[in-house]
């Protein structure tokens, strides 16, 4: 069942247990995906572990950290014509890149493709899956699956060439929603994000996480996306409204503060988005008012 259409791009820092475990599943997929690995400067010994372990992993050593600009470094050495995304601490399910890539070949108009994910140790489903089954974004009738306003980088696969195209993610974003800005560009270029629920992708928390330094990059980087590609009453509803809903406390004062601090860069690269996107946004919002879900507003 090798299927040489699909590279698995990683990104990790400090996590060389959970990194070694997620390799190991890949090693095991029936597909037989080639890996690349961007450690971002692991002090944990992750890079020499890797390359002990897992020889036959393209390791990439930028030797500072990038966040997810590392996904970017690793996608210029992909030579497949779609790209799988997981994070150190999740695996994709066996035939589940074979299944995302039949559905990239059929459908022209797809550029993305984001998998069910299951988390471990349960196999419960994560609640984000329901909001991504449910999804009101409207598509055309042909379409695989719900169509999707953004995507999950640690659960989706896609086509490398359109990555590459749009820029891939934002170097100033570094984590923490980063997808979102990638989303809505891949719409604008005419793209259509869908979600297949017959996908899976596995995920075990690593407790090696800053959730507090997350939450704030991920409130920021909202503001940012907001301001380079809304227009102006939507992005300012949508900023009233972050405010009024996420923590009072100084994780969110500082990524508010963290936020404003950025405005010249951020009127320098705004490009409001064409109507047609921006209606699926507003469709969103709804959703991510309701959303217990997404941990970097909660």
């Amino acid at each position: 069942m090798t299927d040489l259409r699909t590279t698995v791009v990683v990104i990790t820092h400090n996590r060389r247990r959970e990194l070694l475990r997620t390799l190991d599943r890949l090693a095991e997929l029936p597909e037989r995906p080639e890996v690349i690995v961007t450690d971002n400067a692991s002090t944990d010994g992750t890079a020499d572990a890797v390359a002990r372990h897992h020889p036959e992993v393209r390791l990439l050593r930028p030797g500072r950290n990038l966040g997810a600009v590392g996904r970017n470094l690793a996608v210029r050495e992909v030579t497949t014509p779609y790209v799988a995304f997981c994070d150190d601490d999740s695996w994709w399910a066996p035939g589940s890149l074979t299944g995302a890539a039949d559905l990239l070949d059929r459908h022209p108009g797809v550029v993305s493709v984001t998998a069910r994910i299951v988390v471990e140790p349960h196999g419960t489903e994560d609640p984000i899956v329901r909001e991504l089954r449910e999804s009101p974004v409207p598509g055309p009738p042909w379409l695989p699956g719900p169509a999707l306003g953004s995507f999950l980088a640690a659960a989706t696969v896609l086509r490398t060439d359109a990555f590459r195209k749009a820029g891939g993610f934002h170097p100033k974003l570094w984590l923490g929603g980063e997808e979102e800005l990638l989303a809505v560009d891949l719409a604008s270029d005419g793209w259509w994000l869908v979600y297949a629920d017959d996908l899976t992708i596995h995920h075990h928390a690593s407790e090696a996480r800053d959730a507090t330094l997350r939450r704030r990059h991920g409130i920021r980087n909202t503001l940012w996306f907001t301001w380079l590609r809304r227009p102006v009453v939507p992005a300012l509803r949508r900023t009233l409204d972050l405010a009024r809903t996420v923590p009072r406390d100084t994780t969110s004062l500082l990524a508010f503060t963290e936020a404003a601090a950025a405005l010249p860069w951020i009127l320098r690269e705004r490009r409001v988005l064409p109507p047609e996107v921006e209606t699926r946004l507003r469709l969103l919002e709804p959703t991510q008012r309701a959303s217990k879900a997404r941990r970097y507003t909660g």
